[in-house]
Formats: C-alpha cells, sequence, structure tokens
C-alpha cells in the first residue's frame, strides 16, 4: 500500500523546518515533534503527516464507535485529535459553555505522504499511487525557504475569560465540594483568548517551540484551524500489547540562578500537596488501566519524580499494564477518557463540577493529538500549553489549569496558572 523511501538530509533541523513550510501548502498537516527529549518510550524523534486520502470528522455523537471503525476499515497510518468533550460520548455528560474555536469534537486522516525522523535518517512513506512524487517533492522541500512576513502577532491583546476574584471565588467553590466530599480533586481552567487577531501559525509554533522545546510538541492544520502544542505530557501509548500513561501533576517554576533552580527541584519533589495530586490522579489511572488490562499487570513504574523542562519543573508519573492481543485499541482510549490529569477524582463528579465552574468549553484543550500506526499501535499527548487558532473567525486562544485540592491555597493555584501561562503569553504578546 505504501513505497518506503530512506532519505538522509545534509542538516537534520534545517530539513525540519524546510519540511513544515513546505507542508503548508495541505489542508490536513500533522507535526510532532520530541526536540530530542531522551525518552524511555520513544519510537520516532519526529513525525510529519500531510494531505488526505481519507478522513473522518464527527462531533462526539457514537465517536469511538466511529473512529474504531475507521482505524478497523484503514488499517494503515491515520493521524488526528480527540477533544476532550469526547466525554460526553464516554458518559452522560454535556458541553454547554462558550466555544470561540468550532473545532469539531474528532478529526482523523490517513495522510498520503509521511516522514518518520530517527536518528540521521528519515523514512518517507508515500501511498504507491504517488510514489512517483518523492523526487521533485525532496527538490521542493530543499529549496523551501522561511518566507518573509511582517509579524502578524504585534498586536494581539490577550483577554482573561475569568478574572482574578471570580477565579478565587470558583476555586473557593471547588474546595467547598472538596470538604463537602463531592470530590478529592478536580483540574479547573481558565481560557486566555483574542478576538480579531491574525497569527502566522507556523512561526508561533516556531516561537513558542523555541522558548519550550517540549518532548510531546504538535503543530496541526486542518484547513483554518491550527494547534500549537508545547505539550511536555503523554497520554497514553500502545506498544505491542504494553500500555503505558504517564499523567503530570505538580509544577514549579524554573529559576536562573542554578542554586535555586535546583532548590525548586527538590522543593517540588518533597512538597506534600503536589504529591498528594499526583499520587491521586496515578490511582485514576490505574482504575482505567484496569478495565483493559490483563488480571495483575497494571504497575506503577515510576512514581512523583521530578522531570525539568526550559519553563517549569514537572512531577511526573508512570504508569504500565498489559492487554490481550484481542482488545481493540480504541476500546483503551475510550475506557481511559477523558485523561486523570485533566479531570479529577472521582472522575464522572470532577468532570460536572468541572463544567458547571468553567466558562469556555475545552475542546481540542486537554484532549489529545497523536497517530495509529497500521497494526494498531499508538502514541498520544495531552493538548497542554497549547495556541489554538481558527483563522477563518480570527480567534486566537490558549488555556492553563491546575488540580485543586483539600490543600489548595487559591492565589498559589492562580500564580501557577500564569507560570503555565508564560510562554504562550510571551509568543502572543513579544
Amino acid at each position: 500500500m505504501r513505497t518506503t523511501i530512506p532519505y538522509t538530509p545534509k542538516s537534520i533541523s534545517t530539513f525540519k523546518e524546510q519540511l513544515l513550510r513546505w507542508a503548508q501548502q495541505f489542508d490536513e498537516v500533522v507535526w510532532l515533534d520530541s526536540n530530542n527529549y531522551h525518552q524511555k518510550y520513544s519510537n520516532y524523534d519526529a513525525v510529519l503527516a500531510v494531505d488526505a486520502f481519507t478522513s473522518i470528522q464527527t462531533d462526539y455523537h457514537q465517536a469511538f464507535d466511529k473512529l474504531k471503525e475507521y482505524q478497523s476499515v484503514t488499517k494503515d497510518w491515520i493521524f488526528g485529535y480527540l477533544t476532550y468533550d469526547l466525554k460526553n460520548n464516554v458518559e452522560h455528560l454535556t458541553s454547554g459553555n462558550f466555544d470561540g474555536l468550532g473545532f469539531p469534537d474528532l478529526h482523523f486522516f490517513q495522510p498520503k505522504k509521511l516522514f518518520l525522523f530517527k536518528g540521521e535518517t528519515i523514512e518517507i512513506q508515500y501511498l504507491n499511487y504517488i510514489s512517483d512524487e518523492f523526487e521533485d517533492d525532496i527538490k521542493s522541500i530543499t529549496h523551501c525557504e522561511e518566507e518573509q512576513r511582517g509579524n502578524l502577532s504585534n498586536d494581539v491583546k490577550i483577554k482573561l475569560r475569568i478574572h482574578k476574584d471570580e477565579y478565587f471565588d470558583k476555586v473557593n467553590t471547588m474546595l467547598n465540594h472538596i470538604h463537602r466530599g463531592d470530590i478529592y480533586e478536580a483540574n479547573f481552567c481558565q481560557e486566555f483568548y483574542a478576538e480579531h487577531t491574525a497569527i502566522n501559525p507556523l512561526d508561533t509554533f516556531f516561537k513558542l517551540n523555541k522558548i519550550s522545546t517540549p518532548p510531546f510538541a504538535t503543530f496541526v492544520k486542518f484547513r483554518d484551524k491550527y494547534v500549537m502544542s508545547a505539550s511536555p505530557e503523554r497520554y497514553l501509548k500502545k506498544q505491542g500489547n504494553t500500555i503505558i500513561s504517564q499523567p503530570i501533576k505538580g509544577t514549579a517554576k524554573r529559576s536562573e540562578d542554578s542554586e535555586e533552580d535546583i532548590k525548586l527541584s527538590k522543593d517540588l519533589s518533597k512538597d506534600e500537596k503536589e504529591r498528594s495530586e499526583n499520587i491521586m490522579i496515578v490511582d485514576l489511572v490505574r482504575n482505567d488501566l484496569s478495565r483493559t488490562a490483563v488480571k495483575g499487570s497494571v504497575k506503577v513504574e515510576e512514581l512523583c519524580k521530578v522531570y525539568t523542562f526550559k519553563q517549569v519543573h514537572q512531577m511526573i508519573s508512570t504508569v504500565a499494564s498489559r492487554i490481550e492481543s484481542t482488545t481493540n485499541p480504541v476500546d483503551v482510549i475510550k475506557s481511559t477518557f477523558p485523561m486523570g490529569s485533566m479531570t479529577g477524582a472521582p472522575k464522572i463528579s470532577a468532570m460536572n463540577i468541572i463544567e458547571n465552574l468553567e466558562e469556555t468549553k475545552r475542546g481540542i484543550y486537554s484532549g489529545a493529538i497523536g497517530y495509529f500506526t497500521p497494526n494498531g499501535d499508538f502514541d498520544f499527548n495531552v493538548v497542554i500549553r497549547t495556541i489554538l487558532y481558527n483563522a477563518t473567525k480570527n480567534y486566537v486562544s490558549y488555556s492553563v489549569g491546575s488540580a485543586i485540592t483539600a490543600k489548595s491555597n487559591p492565589l498559589r493555584e492562580y500564580e501557577e496558572c500564569l507560570v503555565k501561562a508564560k510562554a504562550m503569553r510571551e509568543v502572543l504578546e513579544n
């Protein structure tokens, strides 16, 4: 079905930028980049998929069933996203908050052209009927120069959907739910946005990625809708019969002073509130994975380990399980969706409270972007630290959140949100 051609460019970094600029001619683009971040569970350094041969997009109604059918029938690489609002397909929930972006709830496509980066070599896979385009494409890519455009994001004026005093009131309402025993923890998010604003999506992504260099960076273009993500978090990966989830809970700022930076990292590792956040979500993930796991196979491989990124220190745990070879890959995702790190515990109660207190439909924010391979393996990130853009509506948005627990201080939670928002605001407002 596909013709595979190995290719070794003179410079991987130069070729990456040229390739992404060349890709902008297509209506469907998914770029995934690890930024050479060392990961135990990693297949590729970067992947580009462009130009749909087939595709599926739908609202949440029976979305996972439709995805399962599409993935089973296609039996090829498919790339796309799952929005947070697919929760309404999994449970009896609704999404009634304001939506300025208008992304479909689910969108996947089978690419005609695929570029898989590993080390110094790129494996290029084209559908057989267009394999004769390879040489012309390589010439076009290697001659693709940076376009000289004015910076369209100079006049971005970011607004807050929830202002500071209102944020405190909402967090206190959530704390009341916790003290009453309705929930143990919930991830509460707020939107920052700009209306009547045009940006250059690709250059915005390049800037954001340069500031953050995260292990799950993503650029997505589906016609007039764009995702520019600097996500540090993996949601879920399937490799053979092994399932891996790596929830992030616990954040600390970085310092330019090396001694203070080390102290901030150590303090995070010992912070009772941050550890309790993480452990509660690990328990939730263990429970979610157990629904499809071989009995007794769910293991916590790493608990509350602090990892350092350019912008922040993060506390990450790794949970693994094994599934039977007959288990459908889409069922594994459905049984764990949405990811616990973006909901709370118990999950359904937390999602109901979140919906009532937040002001914005989350959409693709706190959903997942990734791919399925022809043999049913998959890898998906968590859509956080992400700028979203609807070019037709001239609407730019990014959201940030934090986990509210019994030990939460509303001011500290607000400050944590600002730390997480820092890179995106810098990129948009220069």
